[in-house]
């Protein structure tokens, strides 16, 4: 038997070019998720709102915490105000509405804020009573004024009291400011002795002197008026 020839294949080598990449750009997480003009339902931590505390009480004793697509505020301290201030931009006119559900004593007060800087900040400020105040905040020592200055106040019948759910919406033109509870306009508000003019927007929860205090933050929108 005449045996079976093999032929051995010819593998060419074929070059091949290496083409190197750049780097990828990095965008930071606040960079993808800072958007101007949004609505926030809190159901995750966005890492974009700075919090801090005034009062003379132990801020330990509150509780901040993302629950069932709320922000959970709980107070187990009285006089006590918890601030949360959106970083990322500033604004000369804006508008901002927010949902919150009162879910404990019906002595509470629920503030938005506005063109807040180191200067200070404007403060829509209902408590859960009906009452409402609208306050330049000077945090500047070096002003004539400092601390919390009554500008305007009066009181909305069109707040529900009790365990219930109330949107509240403040528009800042400048020093010009309208006020709304349950899309119900209270008033519109000039301010020419503080003249805020542009700033950072948020929110305000403050226990008074009643206890267990907790609100429930369904969502805050941020948008042009």
């Amino acid at each position: 038997n005449t045996p079976e020839v093999i032929q051995e294949e010819t593998v060419e080598e074929v070059a091949t070019e290496v083409v190197v990449l750049p780097p990828p750009t990095l965008v930071s997480p606040t960079e993808v998720v800072a958007e101007r003009f949004f609505t926030d339902e809190f159901d995750v931590d966005r890492g974009d709102w700075d919090f801090f505390y005034v009062g003379d009480g132990d801020s330990e004793k509150i509780s901040i915490t993302h629950d069932d697509s709320y922000l959970k505020v709980d107070f187990d301290e009285m006089n006590m105000y918890m601030y949360s201030i959106y970083t990322p931009h500033d604004y000369e006119s804006v508008r901002v509405t927010m949902s919150a559900e009162n879910r404990g004593r019906n002595n509470n007060n629920v503030s938005l804020v506005c063109n807040y800087s180191d200067i200070g900040w404007y403060e829509f400020s209902v408590e859960s009573g009906g009452l409402w105040y609208v306050y330049a905040y000077i945090a500047d020592a070096s002003y004539e004024h400092p601390g919390y200055n009554v500008i305007a106040n009066g009181g909305a019948r069109s707040l529900k009291q009790g365990k219930e759910v109330n949107e509240y919406a403040l528009e800042c033109d400048g020093n010009e400011l309208t006020l709304w509870v349950n899309d119900v306009e209270l008033q519109k508000v000039r301010d020419p002795r503080f003249a805020l003019t542009d700033g950072k927007v948020g929110f305000n929860i403050s226990s008074l002197n009643v206890l267990p205090i907790t609100v429930n933050l369904d969502w805050f929108r941020i948008e042009q008026p």
